[in-house]
């Protein structure tokens, strides 16, 4: 089964839908296989990460924002805003997609573990992922 998930984001930052995923799972009636979950965009990302305390979340954004900065005058594609080639950055070392197991039925993330959408531009934008349960 394939699945198209558009997730808005507000702006910036971290943005979790392990729920939506879930439900793409639970829909496709697989109970042993894989879930391949795959972000089309250059300038967002995805990842696994702590859903329980939130300053897990702000921590990472903000060491990301301190590894690829805004405004570096190294930068020669800039014609998008000064937000786009850091995302573009930071979209490169993080994930474009993940795969997780898929047992009785169901995502086997672990107690803590979310997934999210990583937005690295500062607008608000409408992202495609796309979900395949196999």
């Amino acid at each position: 089964m394939i699945a198209s998930l558009t997730i808005r984001t507000p702006g910036p930052g971290l943005h979790e839908f392990t729920g939506r995923v879930a439900e793409v799972v639970a829909a496709s009636g697989v109970a042993e296989g894989l879930c391949t979950v795959f972000i089309r965009h250059t300038s967002a990302s995805l990842i696994i990460q702590e859903n329980a305390d939130p300053s897990a979340r702000r921590d990472l954004e903000r060491w990301l924002d301190r590894l690829v900065p805004e405004g570096d005058p190294l930068y020669s594609h800039t014609a998008e805003g000064p937000d786009d080639m850091p995302g573009h950055i930071r979209a490169a070392l993080t994930a474009t997609s993940l795969a997780i197991p898929v047992m009785n039925g169901g995502l086997t993330l672990g107690t803590w573990q979310g997934i999210y959408l990583w937005e690295h531009r500062r607008g608000g934008h409408s992202r495609s992922v796309v979900v395949h349960v196999s």
